[in-house]
């Protein structure tokens, strides 16, 4: 989030009344179908100036798909993968408290300093995991990055929840640690 943004948030509560979480709420209930009527119902029956109405809806749209509805897309017609993608999480999350898990419309990046894994429900049988470990040697397991290009600079394909194993995790840890 950039600097003016933030700045823009943290000083919601003084000039508009309310801060951005109760401001997300209140759009909810209205449940308006477009960002004008929003602004307008924002500027009209609660006073706030444009640029605070614009930003409380722009914020609030995002809110509102949030990270599980990201996720419970990419995974409809693949539930079957639900279980692998859980178990690295579980995982991920006893790296560190610096790991930030970003859901997106078809991956769910997880972030240190920088991405360091990606991981995509890539067809209906396979999740690829995708890792940012350089001058690391590929194995048959540990694949050249294929379909992620420079985003990545290897693949695992995990297809089976048993493929969460030492082996991954330690790759997982590999990559957490070279992210700094």
């Amino acid at each position: 989030m950039d600097k003016a943004l933030q700045t823009m948030i943290n000083n919601m509560p003084e000039k508009t009344g309310k801060s951005l979480e109760v401001w997300t709420a209140l759009l909810k209930e209205q449940a308006f179908e477009k960002h004008g009527q929003a602004v307008n119902y924002l500027k009209k029956e609660h006073g706030v100036t444009h640029g605070f109405a614009n930003t409380i809806v722009t914020l609030s749209k995002q809110n509102n798909s949030s990270e599980e509805d990201l996720v419970q897309v990419q995974y409809k017609g693949k539930e079957a993968l639900f279980p692998i993608y859980e178990a690295l999480l579980s995982f991920v999350n006893t790296l560190g408290s610096d790991v930030t898990i970003t859901p997106k419309k078809g991956s769910v990046s997880i972030i240190r300093k920088r991405q360091f894994i990606l991981i995509k429900p890539a067809t209906k049988t396979r999740i690829d995991l995708g890792f940012k470990l350089k001058d690391k040697p590929t194995t048959d397991r540990l694949e050249n990055s294929g379909p992620f290009g420079t985003m990545c600079t290897h693949r695992v394909r995990l297809s089976e929840l048993s493929e969460v194993d030492d082996q991954l995790k330690t790759w997982i840890q590999e990559a957490y640690d070279k992210s700094v």
